[in-house]
């Protein structure tokens, strides 16, 4: 079992909450949500190497007082239709 696992699910229940939410997003989620936490380069391993998830986008915006351009995230089509049916 991985070390992330329980952080891939949160990910992808915020994902079938939200349809899409964008890294900076999912990290603060993740890190009200758990009392460990993560890093942001844990999060974007997550989100970059987990096949149920795919890059929607990119959005550029003020985050944490400085301007970044950050991925947009969603659930990859096949993983919503399986939760659908």
């Amino acid at each position: 079992m991985s070390r992330t696992t329980r952080l891939r699910e949160e990910v992808r229940t915020l994902l079938e909450e939200n349809g899409t939410a964008n890294t900076v997003e999912i990290f603060d989620h993740l890190n009200e949500r758990f009392r460990w936490g993560a890093t942001m380069n844990q999060v974007g391993n997550i989100l970059a190497k987990d096949t149920r998830f795919d890059k929607v986008g990119h959005i550029r915006g003020q985050f944490r007082g400085s301007v970044y351009t950050v991925c947009v995230w969603g659930l990859r089509p096949s993983e919503a239709l399986v939760k659908a049916s």
